[in-house]
């Protein structure tokens, strides 16, 4: 038998540890539904399962990379459908609101049963921006890649105002393009009408990049050989 290299069991160890998070995180919705007699939580099942889909994709995309160059129709394909899925691991983050429609009584459980989905979203997620964060850093400077993270944060951001507050779906750019972009452009030409709207972004684009900033040092710190426990 072929025994696997470090970085492909690593690799396995981690896809291992989400599946297992997964498993706990439906358990925990089970039983809170089993509590309180209620399914009305399982679209957060849905939900995590479009989560996972930036990190399948962004993992095949490293997979074609390594065989064809980003400006292959292949390696672009899969890179549109990784941007265009990747505001559905953070928009999990607005999930939260639904606490609000729970009794005191329930609200400390739920808020765990949240957590757990949500923080399992955001850890796909950002997986997968690693990944394409670590491609982009062999291709150009890090200033460079900064300012596409940049500019991929705040549009994830927009889309995830988009998702909240006018209830697209990121399919609906395939399936329903002119009426999404009739509402976008009625924010766009009147933004005052809209004043949530800059909060809303401004909030989500300095969280999701001040977390991300601390996700990409841990994980050089953590493959820096001999970092960790350093005096």
């Amino acid at each position: 038998m072929m025994l696997l290299s470090k970085k492909a069991r690593a690799q396995m160890q981690f896809v291992l540890s989400l599946i297992v998070a997964a498993v706990v995180c439906i358990l925990l919705l089970a039983l809170g539904a089993y509590t309180v007699n209620s399914g009305r939580y399982d679209y957060l099942i849905w939900n995590l399962f479009l989560a996972a889909l930036p990190l399948v994709f962004s993992t095949r995309l490293r997979q074609v990379l390594k065989r064809k160059r980003w400006s292959a129709w292949e390696s672009i394909g899969w890179s549109l459908l990784w941007v265009l899925f990747l505001p559905n691991s953070f928009y999990m983050i607005s999930d939260y609101i639904h606490l609000n429609e729970i009794g005191p009584a329930d609200i400390l459980f739920n808020a765990v049963i949240f957590t757990a989905f949500i923080f399992l979203g955001v850890i796909m997620g950002y997986a997968s921006v690693y990944q394409i964060h670590r491609e982009l850093r062999q291709r150009f400077r890090a200033l460079t890649c900064a300012a596409w993270l940049g500019v991929l944060y705040f549009a994830t951001s927009v889309a995830i105002y988009i998702g909240r507050d006018l209830r697209w779906n990121s399919w609906d750019v395939l399936f329903s393009p002119f009426g999404l972009l009739f509402d976008i452009s009625e924010r766009v030409l009147r933004p005052a009408d809209y004043p949530n709207m800059f909060v809303t972004v401004l909030f989500f684009f300095a969280l999701l990049t001040s977390m991300y900033a601390v996700v990409w040092s841990g994980a050089k710190l953590l493959t820096t050989r001999g970092a960790i426990g350093d005096s």
